[in-house]
């Protein structure tokens, strides 16, 4: 029974975070964006909700508010789902939008958009060889190798855009101090 009262308290605090999210992308970051595009929203607004979800069970573990098995069972599915978004859903859409845009594959969008999808997915995972994640006991798309490379490529991602941030931003504002 506590099972189905934790699960109630996810599945209203994810349909809440949902709302949340929707209402923040059309009313904060598109409000003057003229082409509507329903995929964009669900896909945004779903990824908030399980990022807050996620970041919600972090809270939950501190305090100890639900069951420990419960919460283990919404971690491993929302680390699987915001994965299979992360990994899969969002460069499948991207190279479809691109696809879509070029008025010569138009007919064929479908095709090379799972041609671009496969090239993402070659590259994401030739990204990831060098580093010291993989594991034998592992399979080749469990958790453990998604998250080391998301994990891999977001934090080098976060350098370089630090890096770059660091050095852009003495020199833009360096005209300011010379007078």
């Amino acid at each position: 029974m506590s099972f189905l009262i934790d699960s109630s308290i996810m599945i209203t605090s994810q349909i809440l975070f949902f709302g949340f999210g929707w209402l923040f992308f059309m009313r904060q970051l598109f409000k003057d964006y003229e082409v509507r595009q329903y995929v964009v929203q669900v896909i945004f607004s779903v990824t908030f909700a399980f990022s807050c979800t996620m970041f919600e069970l972090i809270i939950f573990e501190i305090l100890g508010v639900l069951n420990s098995s419960s919460r283990y069972f919404h971690w491993k599915m929302n680390l699987c789902v915001i994965l299979l978004i992360l990994v899969f859903m969002v460069p499948f859409y991207i190279g479809y939008f691109i696809v879509s845009n070029i008025r010569l594959l138009h007919k064929q969008r479908l095709l090379f958009s799972c041609l671009l999808w496969l090239t993402f997915m070659y590259f994401f995972w030739k990204l990831g060889d060098p580093f010291p994640i993989l594991s034998p006991k592992h399979g080749i798309l469990s958790i453990e190798q998604l998250i080391s490379r998301v994990g891999v490529i977001g934090v080098t991602l976060m350098a370089l855009l630090s890096g770059f941030g660091a050095v852009n931003c003495p020199y833009t504002y360096m005209s300011y101090f010379l007078r």
